[in-house]
């Protein structure tokens, strides 16, 4: 374990489904736009991240990997910051591409990132929060603009996303928002 993590840290999130962006949110304003590149045949990630006016915020390669434990809160990630040759150099490979808007909400002390799905994936939000241990992730409850938890399912994972027929992803989501 102690080498898995010698470059790479735990990441600690959950991730909730919305019906919609939460009220007081303005979509036109104060979020970050994700192009995110799920590298065929890998466990990587290429992202770009860019301002509202279309400034480059970070370029990055993240590889995610499984908790060593099994539970699905807890990955390892490592990442990799990477310059505009860098990043147009693997932005060649082949691979599977996923956009969205990321808009910050803070919420009873903490800020959620709140992900407005593009393209093909229209119509889905998701919020995600990344705290600094695990009684922390147990002691939260879903926030009152989730309508519930998909941090267990993985077909609400970045990389399952990116590579599942979005009208399934889409069709999976209205069930659980009717339930």
């Amino acid at each position: 374990m102690s080498k898995l993590l010698k470059y790479a840290r735990f990441e600690r999130e959950r991730r909730f489904l919305l019906p919609a962006l939460p009220a007081g949110l303005d979509p036109s304003r104060g979020f970050q736009h994700f192009f995110d590149l799920y590298l065929d045949g890998t466990r990587l990630r290429l992202r770009e991240v860019r301002a509202p006016d279309g400034t480059t915020v970070e370029r990055k390669l993240n590889q995610k990997l499984p908790d060593p434990e099994g539970a699905p809160e807890r990955r390892i990630i490592t990442s990799v910051y990477l310059d505009v040759a860098e990043y147009a150099l693997l932005s060649a490979l082949p691979g599977r591409w996923l956009e969205k808007r990321r808009h910050p909400l803070v919420f009873a002390g903490r800020t959620f990132g709140v992900d407005a799905f593009a393209g093909p994936l229209a119509g889905l939000v998701l919020a995600e929060v990344e705290l600094d241990s695990d009684a922390e992730l147990a002691a939260l409850a879903v926030p009152p603009f989730a309508r519930c938890e998909v941090t267990a399912l993985p077909l609400f994972t970045g990389g399952a996303l990116a590579g599942a027929d979005p009208a399934r992803v889409l069709a999976e989501a209205r069930r659980l928002l009717s339930e």
